[in-house]
């Protein structure tokens, strides 16, 4: 291969430096436990470490590669007494070879030879024979200290990311709770009722305000026909607006679209859902299909004077504090039906605050927005620079080489008269 290696580094293969062994596939059928006591031991899956058993099958620094399924090709780093089980490949580094720094070699999905398509898995024999390039032993520990040097830097500024992702939906909240009890533009009314709104405020009915409609059932007798119309279901109602890339369509009869045809300004909210935050959750249609219609997966409020985004984000607050969930029947999955929805108590506001109200929202969140959207770029930025760090780390261009070194080639040299030598092939007899 035509490169220009560092000065004391080496060309070879992984399976030169490192001995690949499966997991034990056995321990699959022992005896495994979710949770650690002080007489098990560490075991890993090809999910990582979750899991322990009673038997350590190895001892000291090694690493665990994920062999098979949608995390295949992911390295963890071992210690101590461990285990790994079935669908794994163990890696032990050779002497010489430090094991941290062949572990964030590997620990790159895409470093590894991989088949299948639906459940992927590590080809380990074409993977043994990728090519490497091998520094000497001293400066592999300082690409390892200088790696994590680098990486405990980012991972501050990750955290810090995070972190201030987190208060931005505490403060979506925070906005959205002043709204709605008239706090949040000004002047705010100091004269408030027993209930602790503003004396001209009231607290109404969903139904008081607005017909609400469920959907129509689909069933087999609607798969075809002579009025195949496109519908939204829940799954088109995400927290940003309605989702168009997947739209079905069944037979509604002519007859039926005063009841679920949909409106310019309609305001849809999901009937059901597993998740007592996503009952409720809502989106307005404005026209993008025509006609359209929806399902009774869906629940369609129609305002007879309230404004469409002031119930939006009313509904937007009621559902993200999982109150929808709360009101819903059932148990796994929680039901709000449209009775519970015409019954559910919202606060109307004045129309001439609701305007503000609503601007005043739409302005904070604006500003949440952008400021989300450049935390999610720094975090990207962080991702690929984490790429760049391990790019030059294993090019030879993270830290100086010294002279003074070992070359690897010696190294090399050292790890091939250490391994044992094959016996020489039985002659037959003549």
């Amino acid at each position: 291969m035509n490169r220009q290696l560092p000065p004391g580094w080496v060309e070879t293969s992984l399976a030169k430096v490192c001995h690949i062994r499966s997991g034990n596939s056995t321990l699959i059928k022992g005896r495994m436990f979710s949770e650690p006591t002080p007489d098990l031991v560490p075991a890993f899956s090809a999910s990582g470490q979750d899991i322990w058993c009673e038997h350590a099958e190895h001892h000291g620094p090694g690493i665990v590669v994920s062999a098979v399924g949608a995390r295949c090709g992911k390295a963890f780093l071992a210690d101590g007494s461990w285990t790994a089980i079935a669908n794994t490949q163990v890696a032990r580094p050779m002497s010489g070879i430090n094991v941290k720094f062949l572990w964030y070699l590997l620990n790159d999905e895409d470093f590894w030879v991989k088949g299948g398509s639906a459940q992927p898995f590590v080809k380990v024999k074409s993977s043994l024979e990728i090519v490497i390039l091998l520094p000497p032993i001293a400066e592999q520990e300082r690409i390892v200290d200088a790696i994590e040097e680098q990486f405990s830097r980012i991972d501050a500024v990750e955290s810090a990311a995070q972190a201030a992702l987190i208060k931005l939906d505490t403060l979506r909240r925070t906005v959205l709770t002043a709204a709605f009890s008239g706090r949040l533009v000004e002047p705010f009314n100091p004269r408030r009722s027993p209930d602790g709104l503003p004396e001209d405020w009231q607290c109404l009915s969903v139904g008081d305000v607005s017909d609400v409609q469920l959907g129509r059932q689909r069933s087999p007798n609607n798969h075809y026909g002579p009025h195949m119309r496109p519908y939204l279901r829940a799954a088109n109602i995400t927290w940003s607006g309605i989702d168009l890339n997947d739209v079905k369509e069944m037979n509604f009869d002519p007859s039926e679209a005063n009841n679920f045809e949909l409106c310019v300004g309609d305001i849809l909210l999901n009937e059901a859902s597993g998740s007592p935050n996503e009952v409720g959750k809502p989106a307005i249609w404005w026209g993008e299909i025509e006609p359209c219609y929806f399902q009774n997966t869906l629940l369609r409020v129609r305002t007879r004077g309230p404004l469409i985004h002031y119930l939006y984000w009313h509904f937007h607050f009621l559902a993200r504090l999982g109150k929808f969930g709360e009101a819903g029947r059932g148990v796994n999955i929680r039901h709000l039906g449209k009775q519970g929805l015409v019954n559910f108590p919202i606060i109307i506001a004045p129309l001439h605050e609701q305007k503000r109200i609503v601007a005043a929202i739409e302005e904070h969140f604006s500003r949440i927005d952008a400021t989300k959207a450049s935390l999610e770029r720094c975090l990207q930025r962080c991702g690929v620079l984490r790429r760049s760090v391990l790019t030059a780390a294993f090019s030879g261009r993270l830290v100086e080489q010294d002279p003074n070194d070992e070359p690897a080639s010696v190294l090399l040299e050292r790890i091939a008269a250490e391994q044992p030598k094959s016996a020489a092939p039985r002659r037959r007899s003549a």
